[in-house]
């Protein structure tokens, strides 16, 4: 059974996880040193989780934390799927115990609803080429908006 709770901010080194995992690269390459989380280009999606414009849901599946979605703003165009300062830039992961299992459209979808919720009008995301999330992210309503680097540009947009 998968319900839905926020992220909150005694979730933070939960939060650091699943930042970790959603560093995704290519097979065969596993996660990357978890010392990329100390990159200020990295930490900008998780620090000091729970500011207010701070959008997040947790996947629980059978009493389970699973993963999670979240989004926040980053002003100054930092971040890598930046278009403006109030548009939140999102990340999602999930356990690999929990993944390939339908959870992360669920939790993609809800987290959305809850970005339009909060007042959102678009989210923002990028994604390695390579990474098969591309089709659950076009599911959930993103589009391809161009490439930073390396990295598709996608967009979803609040619906009318």
């Amino acid at each position: 059974m998968l319900r839905f709770r926020p992220l909150l901010a005694s979730d933070q080194a939960a939060l650091w996880n699943w930042l970790h995992i959603a560093l995704w690269d290519p097979p065969p390459a596993g996660l990357r040193p978890r010392e990329v989380l100390d990159h200020p280009a990295v930490r900008i999606y998780a620090e000091q989780w729970g500011r207010p414009a701070d959008v997040g849901l947790v996947a629980v599946v059978e009493g389970r934390d699973a993963g999670a979605c979240w989004m926040r703003p980053i002003t100054g165009g930092a971040g890598l799927a930046w278009i403006d300062d109030t548009t939140p830039q999102l990340g999602i992961a999930l356990e690999p115990a929990f993944q390939r299992r339908g959870f992360g459209f669920r939790l993609m979808r809800a987290a959305l609803a809850a970005a339009w919720d909060a007042g959102s009008t678009q989210v923002s995301l990028t994604v390695h080429p390579e990474n098969p999330a591309i089709g659950m992210y076009e599911r959930c309503g993103f589009v391809r908006r161009g490439l930073r680097g390396t990295y598709h540009l996608m967009v979803a947009e609040r619906p009318s």
